[in-house]
């Protein structure tokens, strides 16, 4: 999966207000590490968990949290596998479609923008289409395997987890 840039002075604006009353989107915090982190292993893998759990190591975090009814069903994370870098990401398989994936991926990249960024890099980008089409994402030529090519691999040979 090719790796894709996001020129952030050229995002749409906030989404998260859209998502109706029971959907909310704002930053995890440092007291949520273990709850957050638990949920992204159980639904997306070690992995991933492990890319969450970088995310708590800074403040303000760097992870943003979507919740229904006060329940995780979301996350998006920036700046943990590389500087400069959005994800991972990923939604609760039930919430799908409710535009929670977009509003976590603009979300992060607004307080990517914030933090002094001009552009923003998704690694190992899965549903390259959903990223153009939501913020312009543009692949980045001859980026695949990009800097996950020499990712360790569980002990029993089992290739890591897709990107999303």
């Amino acid at each position: 999966m090719p790796d894709m840039l996001v020129r952030l002075y050229a995002l749409p604006e906030s989404r998260a207000g859209r998502l109706g009353p029971d959907i909310s989107i704002r930053r995890a915090m440092a007291p949520e590490r273990r709850t957050v982190v638990c949920w992204v292993g159980e639904h997306f893998g070690a992995g991933w968990a492990g890319e969450a759990e970088a995310a708590f190591s800074s403040t303000p975090t760097r992870i943003h949290i979507a919740l229904h009814q006060g329940a995780l069903v979301g996350f998006a994370c920036h700046d943990v596998t590389a500087l400069g870098f959005f994800g991972p990401t990923g939604v609760d398989g039930t919430m799908r479609g409710r535009g929670i994936g977009e509003a976590l991926l603009i979300e992060s990249l607004i307080a990517m923008r914030a933090a002094g960024y001009a552009y923003a890099i998704i690694g190992g980008a899965g549903p390259t289409e959903f990223y153009t089409r939501t913020v312009g994402a543009v692949e980045i030529p001859d980026s695949t395997p990009g800097i996950y090519a020499d990712l360790l691999r569980p002990d029993n040979g089992a290739e890591p987890e897709p990107r999303e």
